[in-house]
């Protein structure tokens, strides 16, 4: 009976002692936005007070574009995903994107609201701001859901929708990014509040990717870097816990806006089936699926996936 003490007590030590180390290793203390934005804030970067929040913003192109194209990124994500689309389509189009709240340099929202009506919210909120009443609205993954969840509650204001791999209908994913896994874990997500293994954020960029072998280290950087902003990953925590799919999928067939549906073939988080899905109870949407791209294709390959953009807003 010693001997079985002695061993599980030796095990226990041993697991204590390296959680300790893990922790140690991989403690990664809140940064500052003024720390952050040396790198991640562009010279166009603007900061708009929005319902307490510094919301970062970028407003670039023609003014006088009569319905500007405005960009919503995933969870985890930034208005830094778009770069490719902005740079394409700012040269006819007003291109406005920001960070969401719990996301980017804007960090968590002051009252920790994260449903799906505050995200359509503070889009309104922000283009208001900048004097914007209508526009073509896109969005990948979450940002795809708050996109068409605008178009349904504010539908006198979005003219046309893009949909990039969009959440909303509750879905079986074939494997989800392990940063997530964590996010969304009880216990587990209390640690990520402290800890950021930058492995685990390789890991899951590699795995939302079709082709992992694009993700570099700027790309990781970026991710690394913006997920360390104060208050984020509290954030993302309440995000998972309050923004669930399925809440509005039964008003998916009230959209009447003209719908552009782009979705990667190789997305294993949101299976194509679920593009499949939008196309049919969306009237009049068109979908176009790129075989070798995954949940990021506006990211992933923006040439290919923006030239579908242009095309679709030309008619």
């Amino acid at each position: 009976m010693r001997l079985v003490f002695k061993l599980f007590s030796g095990l226990l030590l041993v697991g204590v002692v390296g959680a300790v180390l893990f922790s140690a290793v991989n403690w990664v203390p809140d940064r500052s936005v003024e720390e952050l934005k040396t790198r991640w804030a562009r010279p166009a970067s603007q900061f708009i007070e929005i319902d307490g929040m510094q919301v970062h913003v970028l407003d670039e192109g023609p003014r006088d574009d009569a319905a500007p194209i405005v960009l919503l990124h995933g969870t985890s994500s930034s208005l830094h995903t778009w770069d490719g689309w902005a740079k394409a389509l700012m040269e006819g189009r007003r291109v406005i994107r920001f960070d969401m709240p719990a996301f980017g340099l804007t960090g968590p929202s002051p009252d920790n609201n994260y449903t799906i009506e505050y995200y359509s919210q503070i889009v309104v909120a922000v283009l208001k701001k900048l004097q914007v009443d209508h526009y073509v609205l896109a969005g990948n993954s979450l940002g795809g859901y708050v996109a068409w969840a605008t178009a349904i509650l504010y539908p006198d204001q979005v003219e046309q929708l893009i949909l990039v791999d969009s959440s909303g209908y509750p879905f079986k994913t074939q494997s989800v990014p392990i940063a997530f896994k964590v996010a969304s874990t009880p216990g587990l997500n209390r640690l990520m509040r402290y800890v950021l293994p930058r492995g685990i954020v390789e890991s899951s960029l590699k795995n939302v990717y079709g082709n992992p072998s694009l993700v570099n280290t700027e790309l990781i950087d970026r991710y690394f870097d913006l997920a360390s902003r104060a208050g984020n990953r509290q954030a993302l925590v309440e995000r998972f816990r309050q923004t669930q799919p399925g809440l509005m999928a039964r008003k998916v067939t009230q959209i009447h806006q003209p719908t552009l549906i782009l979705w990667g073939g190789r997305d294993r988080l949101i299976p194509a089936e679920y593009g499949k899905r939008f196309h049919r109870e969306i009237a009049g949407s068109k979908l176009i699926i790129f075989d070798e791209l995954g949940h990021v294709p506006q990211e992933e390959d923006p040439l290919n996936t923006v030239a579908a953009v242009k095309e679709f807003l030309a008619h």
